[in-house]
Formats: C-alpha cells, structure tokens, sequence
C-alpha cells in the first residue's frame, strides 16, 4: 500500500475474539478488557512504523448485540443482559487501546466505527431504535455516559446495569481524533410490544432492495451526518463502510463485469456525503466496502459487496464497472480533498 502511496487504515478487532478468550466469557467478561489492551500494544509496536492511522474496533453494536442478544453473528448468544455487559467491556477495551495509543506518543489517529443508521416512523419507536442503535454508543464516547432514556428501558426490561464501574465511563470518553461511519440503509419502524426489549418492527414499503434486503435510499445517509452534527458538535467523521451486495451476472469472459445497480448505489451515496459536506458536516473521507468480494460471516461466500470480482474456484479478479468508475472518481478529485 505504502509503495502505491496509499494510506492504511488498519482495524485493530472485527469480530475476531480468540476461541480462547471466548471460552472464559468473550466480551461479557471484564477480563477481555485487559487483554485487548495488551493485544492492541503489541499491534503498535509491531506495525507502527507502518501505519499511522487506525481504528480500535468494527461496528461495537454487532459484536455484543447480533452476537450475545440476537444470536446472528459469534458466538450466537441470545441472553440482552449479556450484550449489555458485552457492548460495555467493548467501549472501554475501545477506550483502553486509545489510552495506550497516546501514552506511546505515537504519530497519526485513532477512532473507533460504529455503525449507524438514520431512524424514521414512529416517534417513540423510532426513539427507542435510535437509543438502541445509535446512542448507546455515541453518547458514552461523545458524552461521557448512556442515554438516560435508554438505561431506564434496559434495567426495566432487562435488569440493573451492574456491570458499569466508577470510573469506566472517563476511560470510555477518551478523546479520540475521528469516529468511523459504517452505513448501509435507514430504519423505518413502527411499535410492537412482543418484539424483544426495545419493541419496535420494521414497518414495509416499496423500497428498492439490495440483494441482503436492504433498503436503497442515499438522502438518508445525508440526514445521519447532519443530525450527527447538530447533535454532536462538529466533530471529524469518516465513512468507513459503504456499499451494496448485489447478484452479478455469470461470467462470460468480459474483461468488465458489469453491476449497473451496485455503480448506482455508490455513486448516489457518494453525492449524498457530498450535499452533507455543503451542509457543513465534517467529514474527512470514504470507503467503499468492499474492494473485493469476500467471506460474509453467516452468509459466507454467497453475497457479493466487491467492486471487483472474486471467482471463488479459481481466484481470478475482473474489475466491475464500479471500480472503474469509482477509479476515474479518485483520479479526477486527487488533491481536492
């Protein structure tokens, strides 16, 4: 990368606990914290001489809420107080690694990637999706602690909070010089008491789909970053992940497969993070995810989210009609910013 004078930035955890780790009560116990702080260490010694830039963890809501809560994603747990306790030891092992990043007076930034989604529909539900989703994790990395409104919920429904010690949420807060965005599509919801602790549904409409059934609508990834400023203050933000799976044709032997819908999704989605740059939000870069088609957790090889194609069998790459737009993109905004 460094050769093609590309920056890295390199992700410390996504997803990727030791078994051995897991096996003593993965992120649900205080002891992980700890470990990740020496593992995150290590990294930096290790490889930082080569990267400058690097983010702490990958979407902290899938680790404990699809993994420990919904059961989706490893170690397939369906037990919320566990989540909680989980997504907890996660924030602060995030704010432990920053912590230890700082005190080796090491060159470049340091951030963490949540990712987020804009909330319509029902007032309260869309309240309780966005409390879920978006501000137990923005408000103790921003603000110093949980949304009030959310920890009433969770220890009405679901019991005390006593995983949380004095003193975690100053480790949690440690400034940090940017947040990662992974984005994909908005929620729409509706009530639904029967529906799991925080009691909301997807309410269904004529959205046009990606091929995991995920809605397409770009003007609300405008909507996030906005309200991300108006909620937070400005503060510097990157889209770390975006992008669309979709079934692409067979292969035929062109030098260019092509995935119209897929071009269409990151070019209208890279002009939404454009009308929010006019608007005056803060954001420093994007990423298309992914550059190749790749392994998709419980979904394995099936969805494809490249801009260049992987025949699996053979590992040959084709580049799709996305990648070279999205190459000609870099090369006509090279040095504007």
């Amino acid at each position: 990368l460094l050769e093609r004078e590309i920056a890295p930035l390199a992700t410390l955890y996504h997803w990727d606990l030791p078994q051995s780790l897991q096996d003593r009560g993965g992120w649900a116990s205080r002891e992980v914290v700890d470990r990740f702080a020496d593992y995150s260490e290590l990294v930096f010694e290790g490889l930082g001489e080569l990267v400058d830039n690097w983010v702490t963890h990958n979407e902290p809501w899938v680790t404990a809420f699809l993994g420990y809560a919904y059961g989706t994603k490893a170690p397939g747990l369906r037990d919320w107080h566990t989540a909680l306790a989980a997504a907890h030891h996660v924030l602060l092992s995030h704010g432990r690694a920053v912590t230890t990043f700082r005190n080796g007076n090491r060159p470049g930034q340091i951030g963490i990637t949540l990712d987020l989604t804009h909330v319509y529909g029902e007032p309260e539900a869309g309240r309780r999706l966005d409390g879920h989703r978006n501000r137990w994790f923005l408000d103790p990395l921003l603000r110093g602690g949980y949304p009030a409104d959310m920890v009433d919920l969770y220890e009405e429904r679901i019991g005390p909070l006593d995983f949380v010690v004095d003193g975690d949420f100053e480790e949690i807060a440690v400034p940090i010089d940017f947040l990662g965005i992974n984005f994909y599509q908005p929620a729409i919801v509706r009530g639904r008491d029967d529906d799991g602790p925080v009691g909301v549904e997807e309410i269904p409409d004529d959205t046009a789909r990606t091929a995991m059934g995920w809605r397409v609508q770009p003007d609300s990834l405008t909507d996030l970053l906005v309200r991300l400023k108006r909620d937070y203050g400005d503060f510097p933000l990157m889209i770390t992940e975006n992008g669309a799976s979709y079934d692409d044709p067979p292969l035929d032997g062109s030098a260019v497969v092509e995935d119209p819908r897929r071009l269409e999704y990151v070019r209208d989605h890279v002009a939404a993070v454009e009308r929010a740059l006019a608007a005056g939000v803060d954001v420093r870069g994007y990423y298309v995810w992914s550059f190749l088609d790749n392994f998709e957790w419980e979904y394995g090889y099936e969805k494809r989210f490249g801009i260049v194609f992987v025949d699996f069998p053979t590992q040959r790459r084709i580049p799709k009609r996305s990648a070279l737009w999205y190459r000609d993109l870099i090369a006509s905004s090279n040095g504007k910013g």
